[in-house]
């Protein structure tokens, strides 16, 4: 809610300095955030202000504000100006002229009608303009007035974010809008979340799921989760072990063109995958990328190895760079600002990672790792704050606004990704990278919400496969 600045103290008008005529104003901007916060506040979700796609066909056309919106402005005139703390509400009429929308700018206008000395009442007349100058409420408001002078320093309120998690997830799916689905071989998809986030992803266009397991135990999950198989092929293999044998065999003869693990470990899928002869290797060293959306941040991270590398080699730093780059190319990121992260900014010696750093960025400098601006050591502070970055004099294109952060081992890069998760309210997708075909490698834990997110990244990978378009 935009406003203009305030008082640093409230004071009131008692109903002794009170005058009929007297008169105060307010003004204020609705936005979005606005219609969220009173929607969550009110509980009121009436889709007319909360579905934008439902409000299209609705008789405005597009969202409109609650209408009592705009008479929460009264009280707060009446609570905070005029007449001001202490102040008693006995009633309230309102008339509303028409509909309040995304941008208007209400200007509230409260004028003294009438002065009842027996009981200090005082009537009001509310009057509510946008910026055209076009009526948008009016009524009247009948109020106890203070009768002692009060003056209080202006309480500061506390910072709101508004979390749209479902904004966040539907913007993931948009990065694939257009896009044919692909077939998915889905490896011992037997429990609630590993089955449905396939089916979710089926329905959201996504994919065309192949369920490679125990059938019987595939459709008793089905049946229990009360999950649609209509229409679904499902490969029918005795346990999880020929489930991810199996799948990887669909994806070496190209029957699919990504993978997803169920609910089996992930050694057993990885280990078919990495298998010399029969697996999906390529050149590029295999590599796992989540991909967290975070409420605080302004765009997507991308956090690697947190799932595969237990501890990587310079070498294959340079490998899960490079993928992690190329996905972020995919993603629309144009040159990827990458952040290779340590426990400090400056090269220690005696702390690995920070001269691993120093050798990768000296590396990009030389064509070694292409597509992307590196930057590092770099804390984990210093790679996301653009004001810690500067507390600590640091000069960087990456500091404090990284597309991707290395981590220095699997152990730091796990728990970077799921304290984002859980502290931090972070959408999590995850994906591995450099074989023959993109692998949807969530937790077991995962939400089927994450193992559809996945999967749009998968789509995206794929997609620019078939078009054997040259990233970097």
């Amino acid at each position: 809610m935009s406003t203009a600045p305030l008082a640093a103290f409230i004071e009131n008008r008692t109903f002794d300095e009170i005058a009929v005529g007297d008169s105060a104003q307010l003004s204020r901007t609705l936005t979005a955030e606005d219609i969220n916060l009173f929607a969550v506040m009110s509980g009121d979700v009436n889709p007319t202000h909360v579905d934008p796609e439902f409000a299209r066909s609705s008789q405005f056309r597009e969202v409109v504000g609650h209408s009592m919106w705009g008479s929460v402005l009264i009280s707060s005139v009446l609570g905070t100006e005029f007449p001001g703390p202490g102040t008693v509400y006995v009633s309230q009429t309102l008339k509303f002229w028409r509909p309040i929308t995304v941008g208007d700018t209400l200007t509230i206008t409260l004028t003294c009608l009438e002065k009842q000395a027996h009981n200090h009442h005082v009537v009001m007349d509310c009057q509510c303009v946008n910026q055209d100058g076009m009526k948008v409420l009016e009524g009247t408001a009948e109020v106890v007035a203070p009768t002692q002078k009060v003056k209080r320093p202006r309480i500061e309120l506390p910072g709101i974010t508004i979390s749209d998690r479902r904004e966040r997830y539907l913007h993931l799916l948009d990065l694939t809008r257009g896009m044919d689905p692909i077939p998915i071989a889905v490896a011992h998809p037997c429990d609630s979340e590993s089955l449905r986030g396939p089916i979710q992803a089926m329905e959201a266009g996504l994919v065309i799921p192949v369920l490679v397991g125990p059938e019987a135990k595939i459709r008793e999950v089905a049946e229990r989760e009360s999950i649609s198989l209509s229409g679904v092929r499902i490969v029918d293999v005795p346990h999880s072990h020929a489930a991810a044998e199996t799948a990887v065999r669909l994806a070496r003869s190209g029957e699919v063109e990504a993978l997803m693990k169920g609910s089996l470990h992930t050694d057993e899928l990885m280990g078919e995958v990495v298998a010399k002869e029969t697996g999906l290797r390529t050149a590029r060293r295999i590599s796992h990328v989540f991909m967290a959306d975070v409420p605080t941040y302004p765009h997507p991270l991308l956090i690697t190895d947190a799932a595969i590398n237990i501890e990587p080699s310079l070498e294959d730093k340079v490998h899960i760079i490079q993928n992690a780059i190329e996905l972020a190319i995919m993603m629309g990121v144009k040159e990827p600002k990458v952040a290779i992260l340590s426990a400090v900014e400056t090269v220690n010696v005696k702390i690995r990672s920070t001269i691993e750093a120093a050798a990768l960025c000296k590396m990009a400098d030389r064509g070694q790792i292409k597509g992307g601006i590196l930057d590092g050591p770099l804390a984990f502070d210093n790679a996301v704050s653009l004001v810690a970055a500067k507390t600590k004099g640091i000069r960087s294109p990456v500091a404090g606004q990284a597309d991707i952060l290395v981590v220095p081992d699997l152990e730091s890069g796990n728990m970077v990704a799921k304290q984002l998760e859980y502290l931090a309210d972070a959408l999590m997708a995850g994906v591995v990278l450099g074989a023959r075909v993109p692998i949807v490698l969530t937790s077991r834990a995962d939400t089927a919400e994450t193992r559809t997110a996945s999967c749009a990244i998968a789509q995206l990978m794929a997609h620019h496969r078939r078009k054997g378009v040259r990233l970097v």
